[in-house]
């Protein structure tokens, strides 16, 4: 069997477009997030027209697929076992067409994010959907997790950039829902069953995505608060001052800062370590002059209320870039802590976190809690860091974080999805009538359990 569905995998894409063996093994993920690739091959088809004959092949056999972009998902969306089928679709890149008049993009789905923004940048326009992965995450992926990032605050997450998608079902049907217009009353808008679905219900291929004017303004702060509740008081202030151009508010707490810059980081500290938060606050607009005036007269009205103990207007690109640069900094928690993204109301994080700090040093004396996040759209990041690292320990962190979001009617996740780290937890956000409703969807639309199985919902 195996070597029979091979066969015809090389059939259809060409045998020297799939990978079996020690060079499946040898595949390198994008972060250092996941376990080695396991399966039985690794398929790059060209076009959707080759990722339907493939699924068409594999339904038929009762052949397992898991579907990668740019593997930067945290949360085990893309976790292989040897018995599956990989679909790369990085060889899936190409830009179609790009519509200035129109303000729209059609991408195939293995177009990386950075591609994404020169192309429109090119065109002095701007795609709104940003985060830290964006050399490596694609367009699929990003669809079909509803990627959130740093500007969400004003454009939204993926979902609200998507005009249309075509996607290959399990049994290789192609369903095009290519629309390129804002207003499209045309009965069922199926594209969203696709966006935040992570593939389990079917394999995104092409894109249409809205784009944004270009800013031509563009203005940072980095601010120190003594308190968390003068972290929301300031957010308030951002959203009533500078209603149209809000961009950023990220809030990294002292654990996350001091770990990023100097002396225990590698980074320059343009504020002093020790303060309760740092905040990052951007704006972009298109009136240079107007803008920067009301940026700074938020600035001093933040230090005149005495919200504010310590701050830095960048004056230049590259201050703008060190600034951002700090917040950047992930990737020494990523491969040694145990990440969280989490969601409830802004006004509550401070005391959600130091009931969770509390909780996890109660538990695990050594333990450090590390916060941080895109606060003005309700996310935030907590990472954990313990001497442990067993599953037993994993458990009970992770039974700590999501359990103290009950009170506070939270998510347990803000934007990075659910895979197969979070579905035991989906019931503590969604009710079990949603949780049946999904399950009826994934049967429905995969009889044979073929796509990504066991991802989000547990469909057997």
């Amino acid at each position: 069997m195996t070597n029979d569905i091979i066969t015809q995998l090389a059939d259809v894409v060409g045998a020297g477009s799939v990978l079996t063996g020690d060079a499946v093994a040898r595949r390198k993920f994008a972060w250092d997030t996941h376990d080695r690739c396991r399966a039985k091959a690794l398929v790059f088809p060209v076009s959707t027209a080759e990722v339907s004959r493939i699924l068409s092949l594999c339904n038929a056999s009762g052949q397992t697929v898991v579907p990668f972009g740019g593997t930067t998902n945290l949360v085990q969306g893309c976790a292989t076992t040897a018995d599956d089928i990989v679909i790369s679709l990085e060889k899936m890149n190409t830009i179609e067409e790009l519509d200035r008049s129109a303000r729209t993009i059609v991408a195939q789905a293995g177009v990386t994010m950075q591609a994404a923004q020169q192309a429109a940048a090119d065109v002095g326009l701007l795609f709104p959907v940003d985060t830290g992965a964006r050399s490596n995450c694609m367009l699929g992926g990003m669809v079909s997790t509803n990627a959130g990032g740093t500007k969400v605050i004003r454009y939204g997450m993926t979902r609200d950039s998507v005009l249309g998608l075509e996607a290959v079902l399990a049994d290789g049907t192609v369903v095009t829902s290519m629309n390129h217009f804002i207003k499209n009353n045309s009965g069922f808008d199926l594209k969203h069953l696709f966006i935040g679905s992570e593939g389990v219900l079917g394999i995104i291929t092409r894109v249409v995505l809205q784009l944004a004017t270009q800013p031509t303004s563009h203005n940072v702060a980095l601010l120190a608060c003594d308190s968390f509740d003068d972290v929301v008081k300031v957010l308030g202030h951002a959203r009533d001052d500078l209603p149209n151009t809000l961009t950023g508010f990220e809030v990294m707490w002292n654990s996350f800062y001091e770990r990023a810059v100097e002396p225990h980081g590698r980074l320059a500290a343009p504020l002093a370590t020790g303060s309760c938060c740092y905040v990052l606050l951007e704006s972009m607009g298109v009136n240079d002059e107007q803008d920067g005036a009301a940026f700074e007269k938020t600035m001093e009205s933040l230090l005149q209320e005495e919200l504010v103990a310590d701050g830095l207007l960048a004056k230049s690109d590259k201050e703008r870039d060190l600034i951002w640069a700090i917040r950047d900094e992930v990737e020494p928690f990523l491969g040694v802590a145990r990440n969280f993204d989490v969601s409830l109301k802004s006004a509550d994080v401070g005391v959600y976190l130091a009931a969770v700090e509390a909780a996890i040093k109660s538990e695990f004396k050594t333990a450090e809690v590390v916060g941080f996040g895109h606060l003005g759209d309700n996310n935030v990041h907590v990472s954990v860091l313990v001497d442990e690292q067993t599953e037993e320990v994993t458990q009970r962190i992770e039974e700590i974080v999501y359990a103290r979001l009950k009170p506070y009617d939270g998510a347990i996740s803000a934007e990075h999805g659910i895979g197969l780290e979070k579905r035991a937890y989906l019931p503590i956000s969604r009710s079990q009538a949603e949780i049946d409703l999904m399950i009826r969807l994934k049967r429905m639309m995969d009889p044979n359990n073929i796509l990504n199985p066991g991802k989000v919902v547990d469909a057997q």
